[in-house]
């Protein structure tokens, strides 16, 4: 019978007796504890010793233990959104160096995915929760921090705000929307269209930013040129064709996002038209396709990678000090972004 030759996993009680110490001593050491004091020679020696047997802690037995899962989670609601992977990048940096996991949930902007979401919450499965949430209500949430998860909630604006002990994070999309309409009216152009993507509540905000800009000026407001969208390149393209009907046709477009926007280019290019010579495009998000397109794409950045730092900064000061804080609310800057589109 040949022999086992699978090697022994070191553990804690393996450590503690090579550096010569109390296995309490290593568990201090592992979890940065500071109700203890540990000498700098015997911290160096412990970590010394775990570097020489490739210790590695047991994340289940800790979780067991602790009661904690090391572990966060991010909610999303369309991976494929450029916009999304940059914000999440930002979370899992800072996650990174307090040794976090981090889990992504893409839920499609569906109420049963998010409800999902809060099942995974309210089971203890994750000690944090960074979400965009379109459907969970502040009641909804405020089940949960009974069970001591934090929670950070990306909205689309101060309106979005609850008053319950969470985070809030978010750019003010309709004064975003307002900027980048009124760089439209700046220009010369007084007739505007929108693509504003469908029921996902940017939509409301970014319209509403577009009709504030153009009351200000005193334009008014052609329902014709306000076209819906899937908030993806086809919805963009399918909703500049509609906008290519009117008549007169627009002499520019803002569109909620920069995949639709993208969209539009290319139903202006295949009408024989040029951007921005015949219609400007104005976007929204500065994905890293926006600078790639010909012509180069004007939009709005929201700083996505930013954001997400911001939001995990927020996340992890909360989890280090469990009822400290009562709501919070951080509201992050934007910028619009002037290429050759418009």
């Amino acid at each position: 019978m040949p022999k086992d030759v699978r090697q022994k996993v070191p553990t804690q009680a393996d450590v503690a007796r090579l550096a010569g110490v109390s296995r309490p001593m290593v568990s201090y050491v592992l979890n940065n504890s500071t109700s203890v004091s540990v000498a700098p020679e015997t911290r160096k020696r412990i970590l010394d010793t775990i570097a020489k047997l490739a210790y590695k802690p047991d994340s289940m037995a800790q979780s067991l233990r602790t009661g904690k899962t090391r572990t966060i989670a991010g909610f999303i609601p369309d991976i494929t959104n450029p916009f999304y992977p940059a914000f999440q990048r930002g979370i899992q940096d800072v996650a990174r160096r307090y040794q976090f996991s981090v889990i992504t949930y893409n839920t499609d902007g569906l109420e049963e995915e998010e409800r999902q979401c809060l099942e995974w919450m309210q089971q203890g499965r994750v000690d944090g929760v960074i979400g965009t949430f379109w459907h969970l209500t502040a009641d909804d949430l405020g089940g949960v921090l009974g069970r001591n998860v934090a929670v950070v909630k990306m909205c689309v604006g101060p309106s979005d705000v609850q008053d319950i002990p969470i985070d809030y994070i978010y750019v003010d999309n309709a004064a975003a929307a307002k900027c980048a309409v009124t760089y439209l009216i700046d220009k010369g152009h007084t007739r505007i269209g929108m693509i504003g993507g469908q029921t996902a509540p940017p939509r409301q905000m970014r319209v509403l930013g577009y009709q504030q800009a153009l009351a200000e000026h005193h334009l008014s407001l052609d329902e014709s040129l306000l076209q819906g969208g899937d908030f993806a390149e086809g919805g963009g393209y399918t909703a500049m064709q509609s906008l290519l009907k009117t008549r007169p046709l627009p002499t520019a477009v803002f569109a909620a996002n920069d995949l639709m926007a993208i969209g539009a280019l290319l139903a202006i290019r295949e009408a024989g038209l040029s951007v921005p010579d015949d219609i400007a495009i104005v976007g929204f998000d500065d994905i890293p396709a926006a600078k790639m397109v010909h012509p180069a794409l004007t939009t709005i950045t929201q700083f996505a990678h930013n954001m997400g730092v911001r939001a995990a900064e927020m996340l992890f000061e909360r989890l280090a000090e469990p009822g400290r804080f009562g709501m919070r609310v951080a509201e992050c800057p934007f910028e619009l972004i002037v290429r050759d589109s418009a």
